[in-house]
């Protein structure tokens, strides 16, 4: 299943409260750090945003009943960073992926659980594993730089989730933030570009 992403708006609006998180993020991104550092200090600068009922507007909070959606707040005209909302409905999720980029993700509403993978080299193949799931309510904000994060992300609860994702790619230009789809482990792991 694949976020719908709509076309940045030239001047789109954002609120006044993610223009202010949009301004962190690029002080951040401007000081040049290592993938790992930059996730670090905008999960750091998230956690100061996350909760705050001004963040979205009334149509950033509007999910679909086909996927869950992306809603992209900004995407750095330079390409380095882009800040989307997903709103997710019960049940939706992601496929198991991984990222072309640091990733900093936080809870806005709702309860998301992920489960994480690692890809275990075996032979000429790899092999897939499970290696943790996590639940990440209201409030929790993390965020990783690959490699090592090859997750799955889902809705599991009863209500709409929203969350905020900041990561250091321009996901408009790309398309999406997904480098690899991988196959549900049931032996070895199948890359899909």
């Amino acid at each position: 299943m694949r976020a719908t992403i709509p076309p940045a708006a030239a001047g789109a609006h954002i609120t006044r409260t993610a223009a202010a998180l949009t301004a962190d993020v690029r002080a951040v991104v401007a000081r040049g750090l290592s993938p790992a550092r930059s996730a670090e200090l905008v999960a750091e600068a998230l956690r100061g945003y996350v909760m705050d009922p001004g963040l979205l507007t009334a149509g950033q909070r509007i999910g679909s009943p086909e996927r869950y959606t992306q809603h992209v707040l900004h995407a750095e005209p330079d390409g380095s960073f882009s800040v989307v909302a997903l709103v997710w409905l019960p049940g939706q999720h992601t496929p198991i992926h991984d990222h072309v980029s640091w990733c900093v993700t936080g809870v806005h509403q709702g309860t998301e659980s992920e489960h994480r993978y690692q890809l275990v080299p075996e032979g000429g193949t790899a092999r897939l594993v499970a290696t943790d799931v996590v639940t990440n309510p209201v409030g929790s904000v993390c965020g990783f730089a690959p490699p090592g994060d090859i997750h799955e992300v889902r809705n599991s609860g009863a209500d709409t989730a929203i969350s905020l994702h900041v990561y250091g790619a321009d996901v408009v230009r790309l398309g999406s933030s997904v480098r690899r789809v991988y196959e549900r482990p049931a032996g070895r792991a199948r890359l899909t570009p």
